[in-house]
């Protein structure tokens, strides 16, 4: 079983959108795979993509989110909060299956829904690290990993693959989501901004610093001294870039000095990286490198922002006019053009 955490220390750069896009794809390529996306981020616009869009999508979380005890990931932390060293394994309480609530997506696919109250919660999951039994750091930071093997010995299948959609902060629940992935989908923007917050992932994650001997995160520090693994690095995949020229020039030299920051990580700690697929050699050069790990997602447009308003997979989507919050929406066929092929490329490069 592989688990794929997105994450990037910013927000903004469509890792939602991507969860929503690659879980779905990957559902429909790999039909005979149980499929489950975790939902960690408390805007849960994942969840709400996958669950019908802007309006199907947000009615049924709130119907999740109103049952008592919530069939959310809150309603999970919840029962961790007041189990929080031994597991009470109840994971399987929070997973719906998602095609029966959005007949776009294959049915292979199951989701444990985002929830707002994630940042009521979070003081209190935070809270069970200290005081407690010595190890408590490490018994809190696998609940997420307790929760996926609850669901999974219910399945009663080891072939199955997990998304998890993170908070952009780093916050406890990104925390959670990193001791419970082995490996790391960095979603970015061609943006300078979006640079800065890979140097944060680097150094948050993998102790890599700009300057030597700067402070470490505490996550690095407890993840060494209690031997919990951290996600090594499997792509970094450029969203929502230009095709007009103008613009795709600035993007391209943005992309290229992100591509910069993390070949030289390669060059210097190569472990923290994911040599894909099995049994590949690891890259000689700059080329090689990039062919691996690096993915690039062109805009869609307005494709793009009816595929998420409606939950209706970019590849499934079809040229013509649809209604969004009663407007009808042009797509054309060029946009899908754009983005389609890119989606099933890195699909085809998961594992």
């Amino acid at each position: 079983m592989s688990i794929y955490a997105l994450w990037n220390n910013k927000g903004g750069v469509g890792k939602s959108y991507l969860t929503f896009q690659i879980a779905s794809e990957y559902a429909r390529t790999y039909p005979e795979r149980k499929i489950l996306v975790i939902d960690l981020c408390p805007q849960a616009n994942a969840s709400g993509m996958l669950l019908g869009g802007m309006q199907e999508g947000e009615q049924a979380l709130d119907l999740l989110g109103g049952r008592t005890p919530r069939k959310t990931i809150s309603g999970y932390i919840e029962d961790r909060i007041l189990s929080p060293y031994v597991n009470p394994n109840t994971g399987t309480s929070f997973v719906i299956n998602v095609s029966e609530r959005n007949s776009f997506v294959p049915n292979n696919l199951f989701l444990v829904a985002g929830d707002e109250q994630l940042e009521m919660q979070a003081s209190r999951a935070l809270g069970a690290t200290v005081p407690g039994p010595s190890d408590a750091w490490r018994k809190v930071h696998t609940w997420i990993s307790d929760l996926i093997a609850d669901i999974q010995n219910s399945w009663d299948q080891s072939n199955s693959t997990v998304f998890i959609d993170c908070n952009p902060s780093f916050s406890i629940y990104t925390e959670l989501a990193m001791s419970a992935s082995d490996r790391l989908i960095i979603p970015f923007s061609a943006d300078g901004s979006s640079k800065r917050a890979v140097r944060a992932v680097l150094a948050l994650l993998y102790g890599i610093t700009r300057v030597p001997g700067s402070q470490q995160s505490e996550f690095y520090l407890n993840s060494q001294q209690f031997r919990l693994s951290i996600p090594r690095i499997y792509c970094y995949t450029g969203n929502w870039l230009t095709q007009y020229i103008s613009s795709a020039r600035v993007f391209r030299t943005v992309v290229r000095e992100i591509g910069d920051e993390i070949w030289s990580v390669w060059q210097s700690s190569p472990n923290v990286f994911h040599i894909h697929p099995v049994g590949a050699p690891s890259p000689v050069g700059r080329n090689a490198f990039t062919e691996m790990f690096q993915f690039e997602i062109v805009d869609a447009n307005t494709a793009s922002v009816v595929s998420s308003s409606l939950g209706i997979p970019i590849v499934r989507m079809w040229a013509g006019l649809h209604a969004v919050a009663g407007r009808k929406v042009m797509v054309n066929q060029s946009q899908l053009d754009n983005q389609q092929p890119n989606i099933k490329d890195l699909v085809k490069a998961i594992e």
